[in-house]
């Protein structure tokens, strides 16, 4: 069965000539040893597949009774800890996690909740959901509505459900009736009808929604961004702005937040480690241009001066080549 977390596009693929024992026991070494050795976990980890790290894990409790992610984190520590246990964990279940890390405590990370939840398609947050549920015995759905409120919470409850219609056939008068629908109830109305936009901008297919921003423009004279931005506010703006930045180009959406976990004072790893792990074997190359395009230089290079170590030679790793 195809993965529903891999694409073509990805850095990371497949290890040929895989052999999960040898691997593990190549771990294990690495971290039996006096001294953890660094480099060859690296290697490893990052030479494999999510889908064949898996079976490193599960050949890794066979021979030692062990689970592999609590050795790495009572091994490593810091960023690095966190790099290399991301890189072990099912991709649904990183997202889980992800989710889970920016609701708890004090504050809520709206920003990381809006980067997973507008960009995954339904099959992913499917998988999503089912994978919080087992990891937290509590539903995705219940934790957002606790944490969250208003038109945000309800775009962010739609988006978590996983309805948005996968099929890439585009009905030309749907998209013509969307736009309408939209601009009847932005531009065209003193007061926004905030749920029109929520339907539409989270149900409809991405080929569908492509088609109603371009009806859209024809319609009203200004871009769906423009008329979002002047209508929304808060939280439920910057979503409904990365739902359509997701729609437009993933990839120049992911660059945006690289770059910003990036550049300033102190770098933002959260986000850093989330989109390099997460778009490893999905659309990373495409990612990479598009960083390439935007800031004048390569994300390989980003990385290297704003990063160090072996934290640093993770990333690089997952990164690939330099542009």
């Amino acid at each position: 069965m195809a993965s529903v977390w891999v694409g073509s596009r990805g850095t990371i693929r497949d290890y040929t000539g895989f052999n999960a024992s040898k691997d593990a026991e190549t771990v294990r070494k690495a971290i039996r040893g006096i001294g953890t050795d660094e480099k060859t976990l690296i290697n490893t980890l990052t030479e494999r597949s999510n889908a064949q790290r898996q079976l490193i894990a599960k050949e890794y409790r066979a021979a030692s009774g062990k689970d592999l992610k609590d050795d790495l984190k009572s091994d490593l520590s810091g960023n690095l800890e966190r790099i290399m246990v991301a890189l072990v964990t099912p991709p649904a279940v990183f997202d889980a996690k992800q989710l889970k890390k920016s609701m708890k405590g004090s504050g809520t990370n709206e920003k990381a909740l809006i980067e997973i939840l507008a960009s995954r398609s339904s099959k992913q947050m499917k998988e999503v959901s089912q994978a919080y549920y087992t990891v937290y015995k509590t539903s995705l759905g219940d934790d957002l509505s606790s944490d969250t409120s208003g038109d945000f919470r309800k775009a962010l409850l739609t988006l978590a459900d996983g309805r948005r219609d996968e099929n890439v056939k585009v009905d030309e008068h749907l998209a013509k009736k969307d736009a309408q629908v939209l601009y009847n109830a932005g531009e065209k109305k003193w007061g926004t009808d905030e749920d029109k936009f929520t339907e539409i901008l989270c149900l409809r297919s991405i080929p569908q929604l492509k088609r109603t921003f371009d009806e859209y423009r024809n319609l009203s004279k200004k871009t769906i961004e423009e008329s979002i931005q002047g209508e929304m506010s808060g939280h439920f703006e910057d979503l409904l702005l990365a739902i359509v930045q997701c729609v437009n180009n993933t990839p120049a959406f992911f660059a945006e937040r690289l770059h910003q976990s990036l550049k300033g004072a102190g770098t933002d790893e959260f986000t850093l480690n989330r989109i390099m792990v997460s778009r490893s074997e999905i659309d990373l190359l495409d990612i990479r241009a598009e960083y390439k395009k935007h800031y004048g230089c390569s994300l390989h290079a980003a990385i290297k001066s704003d990063t160090s170590g072996d934290y640093e030679t993770t990333l690089l790793r997952i990164c690939g080549g330099d542009d």
